[in-house]
Formats: structure tokens, sequence, C-alpha cells
């Protein structure tokens, strides 16, 4: 290995992707390039291209690259990569390894009524849960091939190939077909009872197994090399490591330092285009109300995610004619931000809802309310991945519990203050803003030197993170937003 020994961690997100060359010593990031791709549909299609993908990671590599250099470092400096990728998408590939068409994104609503039919096919959630961990919704894999198949099935049968988005870019790289174990278990077609493709749900979903690629021990497993072909693309050496990389979900608990402490000692709530929650654990998960994923590094990573995060409450503010910061607290109305369904929870049909207008009421309160709608849905979430560890979330020292928060929105004053005061407890709000790619970049270290991945980024964060005191708890808005939700979910069903 060179002296200083770098490793890339690439972030292949919804709508771009960043790629994050890191000193594989130190943790310390040295370049950071970056590329947009696009996503497109109407009606609750959400679609991309996987070739902009592959298009847009040379780009943030070669962007990367140029600053690395600039720095007095050469490419030859990089020693392996790994890739971190939006969860659930569907990518078909033809004989030649290229898409039949667009991939079909995780936030794609139109396969909401294939979920349902598969989970009463199976015979309900908790069936589905005792296999998976997670119960199908219009975001899983399985309902979006079953959405394939019943309306596009000429795609469905020119399928040579079914890959995740990670496993379509890392493919790309290593030459060999290749996912993990937390990538494939936001699939609802492997077992993470088993460890294994479940082939009872393959066979109810019409999919042969031999479509699929095998998978790694862990996300941090190397499984090949980069290609001479791959590596004259992207301007880096070949043979580096490739690791099996994972989903972004389990990429950021492993560049959070979070694995297999089996208590929800500081769960992470991810602020993006979707609010997520999670925590690590040992103890598989089972519960219908949020995925029970397995994580990158082995373990259990209970998650619930909702679809409305800040892109919806920008567009509040966008429909106001405000800045996303010139909001306050929403006084008495209330404003569900559900502009593309709602998946935590599951209504997948739900639009927006405003209710509790006064003659007092201003723009700056309802895009505030907008913030408070988004903010109590995601907080919700979390009580469940609370009782999926084991824990009562009304539990006076499990409600103490600091709370790591991350993503875009954990930037801006406005999203972490309704965090503060929705949710009354302390906030860990870590110094580096690239946590999947920090996460792969990881993995991609693990799989160049055999070290643990999550220990890794434990020794890499040093604990750097803004640390805010709680405020006292507004119970008033919270439960005001919680009452709305609960009356208006039945007509939110659509």
């Amino acid at each position: 290995m060179p002296t200083q020994a770098v490793v890339i961690g690439v972030d292949s997100s919804t709508q771009s992707t960043k790629a994050a060359f890191i000193d594989a010593a130190t943790g310390r990031t040295l370049a950071v390039g970056r590329a947009a791709h696009q996503v497109s549909g109407a009606g609750g299609a959400r679609e991309s291209d996987p070739e902009e993908w592959w298009h847009a990671l040379r780009g943030a590599v070669a962007a990367g690259l140029k600053e690395l250099r600039d720095s007095g470092l050469p490419a030859s400096a990089v020693t392996g990569i790994a890739v971190a990728g939006q969860q659930h998408g569907l990518v078909v590939l033809d004989r030649a390894g290229r898409p039949v068409r667009p991939a079909l994104l995780w936030n794609d609503t139109r396969s909401a009524p294939q979920a349902a039919a598969l989970t009463e096919a199976l015979g309900g959630p908790d069936a589905w849960t005792a296999r998976t961990g997670s119960v199908p919704v219009a975001s899983m894999t399985a309902a979006k091939w079953q959405w394939l198949r019943e309306h596009e099935p000429h795609a469905a049968e020119a399928a040579a190939a079914v890959r995740l988005p990670h496993d379509f870019l890392t493919e790309r790289l290593a030459g060999v077909a290749a996912t993990d174990p937390g990538d494939a278990s936001g699939t609802c077609w492997y077992s993470t009872a088993t460890g294994a493709y479940d082939p009872e749900l393959l066979e109810l979903i019409g999919l042969d197994a031999a479509l699929l690629p095998p998978v790694a021990a862990t996300g941090a497993a190397r499984i090949g090399s980069l290609t001479a072909s791959a590596a004259a693309e992207l301007g880096l050496p070949a043979g580096i490591a490739v690791a099996a990389g994972t989903g972004d979900n389990m990429a950021a608990a492993v560049g959070l330092g979070l694995g297999g402490a089996g208590l929800l000692d500081h769960p992470a709530l991810s602020l993006g285009t979707s609010g997520t929650v999670f925590a690590a654990s040992r103890t598989r998960p089972t519960s219908a109300a949020l995925a029970g994923f397995a994580a990158a590094d082995g373990t259990y990573l209970p998650l619930a995610c909702t679809l409305n995060c800040t892109l919806a409450v920008d567009k509040v503010a966008e429909l106001l004619g405000l800045d996303r910061a010139d909001a306050v607290p929403g006084g008495e109305a209330v404003l569900l931000p559900y502009l593309d369904g709602e998946r935590t929870p599951d209504l997948p049909a739900a639009s927006g809802l405003l209710t509790g207008l006064r003659h007092t009421t201003t723009r700056q309160q309802l895009l505030g309310a907008a913030y408070e709608g988004a903010v109590v849905t995601v907080l919700r979430a979390l009580d469940e991945v609370a009782r999926a560890c084991g824990l009562d979330p009304a539990d006076p020292d499990v409600a103490a519990r600091p709370l790591r928060l991350v993503g875009g929105g954990a930037q801006g004053r406005m999203w972490v203050e309704t965090v503060r005061r929705l949710s009354g407890r302390p906030l860990l709000i870590p110094e580096d803003r690239e946590l999947v790619a920090l996460g792969a970049a990881a993995l991609a270290a693990s799989a160049a030197t055999g070290d643990d991945p999550v220990a890794l980024a434990n020794g890499w964060q040093g604990g750097n993170a803004a640390e805010l005191p709680p405020v006292e708890r507004d119970m008033e808005t919270w439960e005001r937003v919680c009452g709305v939700l609960e009356r208006a979910a039945p007509t939110l069903l659509g």
C-alpha cells in the first residue's frame, strides 16, 4: 500500500452522486466530487436511467481526482472503492448488461396495489415479517417487479438480470455480480431469517433466482477488483479492492459507527428527500410497522422511512412565496405535507392535508406547520423503531436519549429547532455531513485491509458532533398534529 492510502466512498442517491476520497488511516476527507442525475415521472411514477448513474459516478470520481491531485496526492494512492446506493430501485438488464427500461425508484408509488396483493397472498403482514423482516409496501422491490410483470410484461420477459441500484454500479466496477445482505433485505425476496433469497417468495412473484446477484457475507466483503476497462473510464488504478457495498441507509449507519449495540442509545434521524429513523440491533426485528433490514456489518437495522421530508416542505415554501427559513411555529394550523403519498404511515394514495386555518394565520405559520407535520410523522416512526428494539418510547429514560440528527435538514435551523421542540430530546449533529459516502469509504477500507468497517468509522469520527441540549417538549402541537393524522388516516387512504 502507498504511504498514504486513500479509499473512495460513493453515495449514489436519488438525485445526485458523490464520491468522497477519504484518508484510510484518519478518516479525513481529502476530496469530494459531485455530479447530478435526473428523476422523471408524474402521477406516482419516479424513474431514472441507470446509465446516468454510471455517467454521474464517472463525473464525480473525475472531479474528486482533480481535487486530490491538487492536494498533492496521485490517483495511485487509491486502494479501494465501495458504492452505497438508494435502496429498493428495480434495475432490469438485458444480456449485454444494459437497462431494458428506466429504473423504478424507491419513491415510485405505482406499485401500491401490487404490494397490498402480495401481503394478502402470503397470509398477511406477520407472515412477511417472519421471513423478510418487512411488509411489502410500494417502495419495496418485490412490489415493483410485480408491477412490471403486470404492466410491462415484455420488459419483465426480456430480463437477463435484476439488480438494485448499488448492485448495478458495483458490477460495472468489478465486472462481477454481487449484492450485500443490507440492500438485499429491502427487496422483500431476501429472508433476514435465513440470510438468503427466499425460494417461496421468488416463486410468488415469478422471479427466477438465476437473475439475481450472489449475496456477499457483508457490505465490506471484497467481491473483486476494479477491472481494466472501469479503471480506464474512471482514471483509477486497475486491481484496487471493490467492496460489495450496500444501501444508503446501511452505509449511513456505518458512517455513524453504529453496529450491533443492541440498544437504542443514540438512534439516528436523517432529514433528506425522505425522513428516515434507524438504530443498530443484534435482535432481528419483526414489526409490521417498520422495515426490519439487515445491516451492512452482519447485524440488523430496524428502520422506518417517510416519503415526505425536506423536498415536500421546500415545495410548500415555494407555493407560499417564502424562503425555507421564513417559518414560525404553526399555531392552530396543521399541515400534513404528504405530497407524494406516504410510506410511514402506509398511505400511498394520500395527498397533502391542511386544517385549522384562522383569519390570523400567516404564511410563515403555514410553512412552520409543514415542518411540524413532517417532523411529527418521522418522530412517530422513531417510536416504532424503539418498540422493535424492545423499548417503550414512553419510558422517560428512553425518551431522554439523544438523537443523532443527520442529512441535509440537519444543517437547517428550522428543521433542527422543530425536531428539538417536538421531541424534547438532546441532539447530536455530526460534523461530517457526507455520512453515506463516509460509510461506503469504511466498507472500501475494510475490503482493502480486512479491518472492521464500524470500528474504522468509529475511529474516524472521534466523537466529533455538535451537542444541543433538550428543550421542553411542545406536547400541545404534538397532540394536535397526531390527532389530525389519526382522524384523517381513513380519508388519506384514498
